[in-house]
């Protein structure tokens, strides 16, 4: 659990609603089903126009990453690492078998099996890279959907407060409809704004975060593959690992 991403969406809601009382609003204006329908639909749409499917699907997957962050098994691999390499100098390349079917990573699952096969080792490291690449774009794009949303929710706010006011101004002979249109306006320049600035953009820095961190990690695996491919000792490896981690 990620307890700075609760902490900040705990302290979003209560910044909100305790300004709101402190000037003696009430809360219940803040609450328009007609001004949400137009933000968030709004933007859902506008989303989904911009993106495939994929896309988007693997974007709203990410969102759990905020509060419940993948575990980060940098350190892990760093003692496996130093592990293969010890047993593939000794043992050779086909002892890391056993390692390549107990691991429940994929990547390293890959690098271990190509070491193996041994693939000559610049053709491992280029393999590698192309994969390590595709997983960054894939992920950046599914990632940039909360960006779009950040980007389109305070526009769509205002066109949801033009649509108040024009409510409004078709009502002007009848004064009791005229609070609705205005709080309409408004609200959903509140909603627009607020979503973009306390909810979607942040999600999209923190999943941008995330992602750079597991690139980095797989960026090091590949340079660990590649060292034990070429047969170095555990000390390369060693001082590989030691120049990552700075």
């Amino acid at each position: 659990m990620d307890w700075a991403s609760v902490i900040g969406l705990i302290l979003v809601i209560f910044g909100i609603v305790t300004g709101q009382l402190m000037e003696g609003g009430n809360l219940s204006s803040l609450v328009q089903p007609a001004a949400f329908v137009i933000v968030v639909v709004g933007t859902l749409g506008a989303v989904l126009l911009q993106s495939r499917l994929n896309t988007f699907k693997r974007g709203v997957r990410m969102l759990r990453w905020v509060v419940s962050e993948p575990p980060d098994t940098s350190k892990k691999n760093v003692a496996d690492a130093l592990i293969w390499s010890v047993v593939a100098r000794r043992e050779g390349f086909l002892s890391l078998e056993r390692y390549m079917n107990a691991s429940s990573d994929p990547f390293i699952s890959k690098g271990l099996r190509l070491v193996i096969d041994g693939i000559d080792p610049i053709r491992l490291k280029d393999i590698l890279d192309v994969d390590i690449s595709l997983y960054e774009m894939e992920q950046r794009q599914a990632a940039k959907i909360w960006d779009a949303a950040g980007g389109y929710s305070p526009t769509i706010g205002i066109l949801g407060a033009v649509l108040g006011l024009i409510h409004v101004m078709e009502n002007l002979s009848d004064p009791s409809k005229l609070g609705g249109g205005i709080a309409v306006a408004f609200v959903a320049t509140i909603y627009g704004v607020g979503m973009a600035n306390l909810l979607f953009l942040p999600i999209s820095n923190k999943l941008k975060e995330i992602i750079g961190r597991e690139v980095t990690r797989r960026e090091m695996l590949s340079d660990i593959f590649y060292s034990i491919a070429l047969g170095d000792s555990p000390r390369v490896v060693e001082e590989r690992l030691t120049h990552h981690r700075n």
